[in-house]
């Protein structure tokens, strides 16, 4: 049976682009969603047995998306098509569960051998990636870790997109004054106190482009 096959991406053309190859290649596409939010309930909607997913991605970034699939659809093999050449990008990668990581730079010659590998129980990485990284990963290590929770790195993504508080609350799902809650102590946490330097931040760290 073919493999099914679920795109999530902010850019239609690329999406298109993507299901064109992966169809040619004898591959079932099941559905496509233009942000995080959206690709985890389409994986609660299509079990797909592999989801791609970009890793910056508006309402919920690829990696906390990729958690959430995860958790919720364990059989489920998640691969990050991604610009992002970052150590500690590909290290939090793994620690959410992927086990594909490819550049979209090598998407055409690289995604349907990653695909493969993954629907065999293997694991894939692009070749960019730095051999520290994964012994990191594997001798358990890591890289200095970042200031903020899951849960205010999601608020933090929201707020760097223009969102307001009570839009927050309703797309994590939580109350207004959890929502704020959120925001105060991540902003006490990094010790920023304006809209404008949570955005910088943001930008800075990979959060949102």
């Amino acid at each position: 049976m073919a493999v099914r096959v679920l795109i999530a991406d902010d850019h239609e053309m690329f999406r298109q682009g993507l299901r064109a190859l992966l169809e040619e290649e004898g591959f079932q596409f099941v559905a496509e969603a233009s942000d995080g939010r959206e690709a985890v309930r389409l994986c609660q909607q299509h079990h797909p047995e592999v989801a791609i997913l970009d890793i910056s991605m508006p309402v919920l970034n690829g990696i906390f998306a990729a958690r959430e699939i995860i958790k919720s659809n364990p059989r489920t093999k998640v691969v990050l098509l991604t610009q992002h050449t970052e150590d500690q990008m590909v290290l939090e990668s793994l620690r959410a569960g992927v086990t594909g990581y490819v550049l979209k730079t090598r998407a055409t010659s690289e995604l349907v051998h990653a695909l493969r590998a993954v629907c065999r129980g293997e694991m894939y990485l692009t070749q960019s990636i730095s051999r520290a990284i994964v012994q990191a990963f594997l001798m358990k290590d890591s890289l200095p870790e970042r200031p903020l929770s899951d849960r205010e790195r999601q608020v933090l993504q929201l707020v760097a997109e223009g969102k307001t508080t009570k839009e927050i609350a309703s797309l994590l799902g939580i109350s207004v004054n959890t929502a704020e809650s959120h925001r105060t102590n991540l902003m006490e946490k990094l010790d920023i106190h304006d809209t404008v330097g949570l955005v910088r931040y943001a930008l800075r760290t990979g959060v949102i482009q």
